[in-house]
């Protein structure tokens, strides 16, 4: 939920947990491996994001008080989603309800330097769950 990377060992650990719980059986979890392209995306997926950790990766968007009420709301709601669904595709950028604030994209807000990075953190939040 911090947003730190998983390691193998941490994967293999929670594995098997799970197994010895009755938490399903080994097909499971290689079912939710393949379908969420790792187990530690799966996991992520399950218990979200800590708020907390999210909005520490993108402080520098709205630091300094030199940020718009619209960039403000843009990058909350990154914040919200990534909270909610631990990943994100940097593609929703484009996509309600993100155009609702930014029509065309984050290039509607940012400056093309920003927009690399705000695709950036966000594959560096994705790749965290990822052993």
């Amino acid at each position: 939920r911090q947003g730190k990377p998983l390691t193998p060992s941490d994967l293999s650990e929670l594995e098997k947990l799970l197994l010895d719980a009755g938490v399903g059986e080994a097909g499971d979890i290689e079912r939710a491996r393949e379908t969420s392209h790792g187990f530690g995306r799966f996991v992520r997926s399950l218990v979200g994001l800590d708020r907390a950790a999210v909005s520490e990766a993108f402080a520098e968007f709205i630091a300094g008080g030199t940020a718009t009420a619209a960039q403000i709301e843009f990058i909350d709601m990154v914040i919200e989603h990534l909270t909610d669904q631990g990943m994100m595709d940097p593609s929703l950028l484009y996509e309600p309800p993100f155009t609702a604030i930014a029509p065309t994209g984050p290039e509607h807000l940012f400056d093309e330097a920003r927009v690399v990075r705000l695709v950036s953190t966000i594959r560096e939040i994705n790749d965290s769950a990822v052993a």
